[in-house]
């Protein structure tokens, strides 16, 4: 069941894997009410005589955390709503493709919650879905799904991380360049820096799945 537009008739958000070029999407058949976004950070109490508090000292710095609630209902088609949210669980399943060259063990995949100008690359760290409406014959039709995702890769590193990419892609000759983009980067712009002709901005959002050519998102990955 393809979900170009939310029932409302928006433009959905998404959770997609891997974050760069995805594979699996579930787009949302109703956008999110709200969102909740946290981050804790350690510290250390030193005593200090003669003081009324102890002195801070930073010790490291939490993750991120995105939690959110999903809702899906396919009693006008009849169908299973598990088809549409059966790749959710597949996200949080180990894969393969992750397996590590040195020590063999493989993990999920990242992931990526996309939504307006928020982009957050995660791991879906926990997923609880509740069935509310069943078909005479027992198939699920409307569920609830919550879902927490955190962060586990620092936004400055993977920046840093795709501009050495992209230089070494060129180095060796490879046709596909990424470049990343920055806050009020178009991909006119980028067309006309990637290989001079702004008017191959079509092409490039096609191959990005880019609904709105004028407006890219911080950090966002761009393949040209």
């Amino acid at each position: 069941m393809a979900l170009d537009k939310t029932r409302g008739g928006l433009v959905p958000a998404r959770i997609v894997s891997p974050p760069d070029n995805p594979t699996i999407t579930v787009k949302c058949m109703f956008n999110p009410f709200e969102y909740t976004l946290t981050k804790s950070n350690s510290f250390e109490k030193k005593p200090v005589k003669g003081k009324n508090i102890p002195k801070a000292v930073f010790k490291q710095g939490g993750s991120q955390i995105l939690k959110l609630t999903l809702h899906f209902d396919t009693l006008p088609e009849r169908a299973d709503v598990r088809d549409l949210t059966d790749p959710l669980w597949n996200m949080m399943m180990v894969a393969e493709a992750t397996k590590n060259a040195s020590s063999g063990k493989s993990s999920p995949p990242e992931v990526a919650f996309e939504w307006g100008k928020l982009f957050f690359r995660a791991y879906i760290t926990s997923l609880n879905q509740k069935f509310t409406l069943f078909l005479p014959d027992g198939t699920p039709v409307r569920c609830q799904v919550d879902i927490t995702l955190e962060q586990f890769v620092d936004v400055n590193d993977y920046r840093d991380q795709q501009k050495l990419a992209g230089a070494g892609g060129a180095a060796s000759g490879q046709a596909e360049k990424a470049t990343t983009a920055i806050a009020g980067d178009r991909i006119d712009n980028i067309a006309a820096k990637e290989s001079g002709d702004p008017s191959s901005q079509r092409q490039i959002a096609e191959k990005n799945n880019i609904d709105n050519p004028m407006k890219l998102k911080p950090g966002q990955t761009i393949r040209s």
